[in-house]
């Protein structure tokens, strides 16, 4: 006789419980009085479920049996997995509900599949950068020479795992600036008569007397990690928030809100078709901040401050009681035609050398998967905490930069280590530093003496003289000599490192025969 699809369930569902309170097979069994495979069998529904020991597993478990058995049945797929499966590659697999049940009664099987998709994902996006970054081949004389590439090679993009690098391409198509936001914003601080710096509380009663918002402070729970959760009704922010973050909170919340009634960003986002799903979300919670940002610190002053301060961020973030990256980030808005700012770049690092955020307005390159250049401004700025870190930066192609950066540190239970810590980086060309206050001690001479030499990763890096590579460089075949010795294990030889030092003149890029 077939077994009963509804007692089949059982088990599964007793799976999850399990898992769900982090209790192991064997745990389960010695307190249930089985052995770990019978259970096994159980949870697999390999074996029916006596009523005797189900009534003892579900105590244990503290759940009841009308609870229970409502809940059995349900369709129950790891919300990971089915994202994962919405990709095409893996969506050509044709799995059935009842297949992704079955795989999300295994959260180790989850997990591992989830692991090494994306790990495949990364390996073909670096695969393609590296293929990107080969230069075009040489012809015989007398041949027809190939049609040079102007666009890296075509494969399909979606089986990458990048969402971040839609975003950040988006931005950059919209110089990030939102006009539209910019007016909206303007409208709105006129509407509810807000001073020359909006405070929390002020923003907390437009949102509960005109939007209907509950706003609510409670301890952060330990381990726990969020300071807001909106469900559209109540917004609940951690108290361990400084005034400064609370406020950004509560206009992003007001944006969320402007967004759902008046769906002013639609227009922005008309015709944009991103290649994954979660690049739309993470848009429009870009477009959220922006509006935020656009609140707290109105264009036409902002601007005006920031031509008068010569971009001094510590001042500016005093000025109008914001953080340092907030004021880093709005000043990277600065787009308007009619008022334009320097075009700048950002990007926060931490301090093992990993960028969380990063926005090129002025053309600098960033490090695409793997570790940037450690003599950047951005890195060195954690040798020197308390001082704005600054310097030319050029690059070989012979680009040069004026960077500066400064590190934030925010402390948690008292410890530094338990909190956060980053490196806050602009900069913006070198011809421009002159509209810039921390140039002011280092005017822009020569290149060539002033200038610190970087680059934008290792493995793609021209530089034969660096002492301070961690990967060889791709650009050049990699040999090792064993009469010869740099300063970096890892720089490639060159023709020039083996002439007689009174005829080495300069050092060719031409790299040995292998």
């Amino acid at each position: 006789m077939a077994q009963d699809p509804r007692n089949a369930a059982l088990g599964p569902r007793l799976r999850e419980l399990r898992t769900s309170r982090g209790l192991t097979q064997g745990d389960v069994a010695r307190r249930l009085e089985i052995s770990p495979a019978y259970l096994s069998l159980l949870e697999k529904g390999k074996r029916t479920v006596q009523l005797p020991l189900l009534f003892k597993a579900l105590d244990l478990y503290g759940v009841t049996m009308e609870a229970f058995m409502a809940s059995v049945g349900e369709s129950r797929v790891d919300d990971g997995l089915a994202r994962l499966l919405d990709e095409p590659l893996l969506r050509s697999l044709n799995l059935s509900e009842t297949d992704l049940r079955g795989l999300s009664a295994e959260p180790k099987v989850v997990t591992t599949i989830t692991a090494l998709f994306n790990l495949y994902k990364t390996t073909r996006s670096q695969l393609d950068q590296l293929l990107a970054e080969q230069p075009e081949p040489e012809t015989e004389p007398g041949t027809l020479a190939a049609p040079r590439r102007s666009e890296p090679p075509t494969v399909d993009p979606s089986y990458e795992h990048h969402p971040f690098d839609e975003v950040r391409e988006f931005l950059v198509r919209h110089r990030n600036h939102f006009a539209s936001l910019e007016v909206r914003a303007e409208e709105f601080a006129r509407e509810h008569a807000f001073a020359r710096r909006a405070s929390a509380d002020v923003l907390t009663r437009v949102l509960e007397a005109d939007y209907d918002v509950r706003v609510a402070r409670e301890s952060q729970r330990l381990g726990a990690s969020v300071v807001r959760r909106f469900d559209g009704k109540t917004l609940t922010l951690s108290d361990s928030m400084a005034e400064q973050r609370v406020k950004f909170q509560l206009a992003h919340t007001l944006a969320l809100r402007l967004f759902e009634e008046e769906r002013i960003h639609e227009p922005i986002l008309a015709g944009f078709r991103p290649r994954h799903q979660e690049t739309l979300p993470l848009v429009k919670i870009h477009l959220a901040n922006y509006f935020a940002g656009a609140l707290l610190l109105p264009y036409g002053v902002f601007f005006d401050q920031v031509q008068r301060t010569r971009y001094d961020v510590e001042l500016l973030a005093r000025i109008f009681e914001s953080s340092y990256e907030t004021v880093a980030h709005r000043i990277c808005n600065l787009g308007d035609p009619k008022r334009r700012g320097v075009p700048m770049h950002f990007h926060r690092v931490d301090v093992a050398g990993n960028i969380s955020k990063r926005y090129s307005g002025d053309g600098v390159r960033f490090a695409h998967r793997e570790g940037s250049c450690p003599k950047l401004a951005v890195h060195l700025a954690f040798m020197t905490p308390n001082a704005v870190r600054k310097q030319y930066s050029q690059y070989p192609d012979g680009s040069t930069f004026f960077c500066f950066a400064k590190v934030q540190a925010e402390a948690k239970g008292g410890s530094i280590s338990r909190g956060t810590i980053y490196s806050i980086g602009l900069g913006c060309q070198a011809e421009d530093a002159k509209h810039v206050t921390y140039a002011n001690d280092r005017p822009f001479v020569d290149a060539a003496t002033q200038a610190v030499p970087v680059g934008t990763t290792c493995r793609f890096c021209e530089r034969t003289d660096c002492n301070m590579r961690s990967a060889p460089s791709l650009k050049f075949a990699f040999r090792v000599e064993e009469g010869v010795r740099k300063d970096n294990v890892f720089s490639p030889h060159v023709v020039g490192d083996d002439a007689p030092p009174r005829r080495k003149r300069r050092k060719t890029l031409k790299t040995l025969p292998s």
